[in-house]
């Protein structure tokens, strides 16, 4: 595990990636015919048939969207996201992001530290098009007790700037992602990488990076980090 940047800083127990979900139809095809069959009822069949095994080999909807949203993600840890239910990649994405995140098993002790600054959740949901850096769950363990704390106590003076520092005012995708943005902070972030290298974000005592990112939710897309991110200034 990887520590976050306020103290120290551990390895990511590396994870396989969540395999491709695949749909796939079986359809049976009978056929009989009687000795006395016309040429005109041969080719009737013959075209039912065509029609069925087109039938046959055309995905669902389901499945390319199912597809669609896991080809979109990155990071050895995306293995960690449930395959099923409201938590998984296919699932987020009919929820806005504080409820979906509220969905994933990685991303507890956020939606709790969201859960303390009055009405962020909220505006978190309501807000059209987002990009948002989500400390996992051993980001937080990671953090220093005392600062922590000290966070929490002060939830709309302390701990807001932080998460609003986690927040851009704008959808992007991997491909989009690295650069210098804008928080709702007011203050920046500077990432780089990209899907294929992977992605960090510039940080208080050493970069955090992107364990899972690329996830969709019904107005944001979301990147799992391994730190918590400290505005500067």
């Amino acid at each position: 595990m990887k520590r976050t940047t306020l103290n120290h800083r551990s390895s990511l127990r590396r994870v396989g990636g969540i395999a491709a979900l695949a749909v796939t139809m079986s359809v049976g095809l009978a056929a009989c015919s009687d000795d006395g069959d016309t040429a005109s009822d041969d080719t009737s069949s013959d075209s039912s048939a065509d029609s069925s095994a087109s039938e046959e080999t055309t995905p669902s909807d389901d499945a390319s969207s199912d597809a669609g949203t896991e080809d979109a993600t990155f990071g050895e840890a995306c293995g960690q996201i449930p395959a099923d239910g409201a938590g998984s990649l296919q699932g987020m994405t009919v929820d806005p992001v504080a409820t979906a995140a509220g969905n994933n098993p990685l991303l507890t002790q956020l939606v709790g530290a969201v859960g303390l600054v009055p009405g962020l959740a909220d505006t978190l949901n309501s807000t059209d098009n987002l990009t948002v850096f989500a400390p996992y769950d051993d980001a937080f363990a990671a953090v220093d007790p005392a600062t922590m704390e000290a966070l929490t106590a002060d939830p709309e003076g302390a701990l807001a700037p932080v998460l609003s520092h986690h927040v851009l005012p704008e959808r992007l995708e991997p491909d989009e992602i690295a650069g210098e943005h804008e928080t709702l902070n007011g203050d920046t972030v500077v990432v780089t990488g990209d899907a294929e290298s992977g992605v960090t974000i510039e940080n208080e005592g050493g970069p955090a990076t992107v364990l899972c990112g690329g996830v969709q939710t019904a107005n944001a897309t979301v990147y799992v980090i391994d730190s918590v991110l400290l505005p500067t200034g």
